[in-house]
């Protein structure tokens, strides 16, 4: 098998959280006072932007708001009030996404390396794993690499490139799931195989360039839907399904490479 690692993205990927975190960023502000609001579409904008500090630094930007000469710590505390927001409500529980669950397993069963490569917090990423897998869900990841890993975030190849670096593997061994175009151009420049799954505040943005993308991961029962790109013969992404795309993805780059 050639394959033998699957990176997952978080926020939007593993489960749909953009919008809780939306609603921790309001209380977070109004907490501290302030009477900024950040309704969906101006959030879907903002999420352009990754990283929840640099997103309200770009905010306050862009509104030409000044918190003082202690901007940066000012900022590092509302965050920090967000992600403590942010972890008390998921402690009661996270729906992942269709299919992640399913496939995650069957990576585990069959001795694949799982792995995250994400821009979001590790204390958000623990409080995620914590809730839909259990306390002991963190240990199921082979290599976690959160924003706080990397100087450079998404679109930025590096949170990709160290998790392959701790993994020990080569983008043609490994597979990344991904829901949004910043994490595309990630994964790509890694030179990493795509599967992308558009998410909520994700969908409308331009994925053409992923290798499937596909609705979701698919539940039996519940099949995906194909968008674009490679299309799954089944109705859900399985091992078989993300081997078959591994092979395919790693023919055309050959074919690529050989025209020239």
């Amino acid at each position: 098998m050639l394959l033998k690692a699957l990176i997952f993205d978080v926020d939007g990927t593993l489960a749909e959280t953009e919008e809780l975190h939306r609603i921790c960023f309001n209380d977070a502000f109004a907490n501290a006072g302030h009477g900024w609001e950040w309704p969906r579409d101006l959030y879907c904008q903002l999420l352009k932007v990754t990283g929840g500090k640099e997103r309200i630094r770009h905010y306050l930007d862009c509104m030409d708001l000044d918190l003082g000469t202690d901007a940066a710590a000012r900022i590092a505390e509302l965050h920090a009030e967000k992600n403590r927001l942010y972890a008390h409500r998921t402690a009661s529980g996270v729906a992942l996404r269709p299919g992640v669950r399913r496939l995650i397993g069957e990576a585990r069963a069959c001795g694949l390396a799982v792995a995250v490569a994400t821009t979001t917090s590790r204390v958000n990423l623990d409080a995620l794993l914590a809730a839909a897998f259990g306390t002991a869900g963190v240990g199921w990841f082979s290599a976690i690499v959160t924003g706080e890993d990397v100087g450079r975030k998404k679109p930025d190849p590096a949170a990709y490139l160290q998790v392959l670096d701790r993994l020990g593997l080569t983008p043609g061994e490994c597979v990344a799931f991904e829901d949004s175009r910043n994490g595309l151009l990630a994964a790509k420049a890694a030179g990493l195989p795509v599967v992308l799954t558009p998410s909520l505040y994700t969908q409308d943005e331009d994925l053409r360039e992923g290798d499937c993308v596909v609705s979701d991961l698919g539940e039996l029962g519940r099949p995906l839907r194909h968008i674009s790109g490679w299309k799954p013969a089944g109705d859900v992404i399985d091992l078989a399904t993300v081997e078959t795309l591994l092979a395919h993805c790693t023919c055309k780059d050959s074919a690529r490479v050989n025209s020239f």
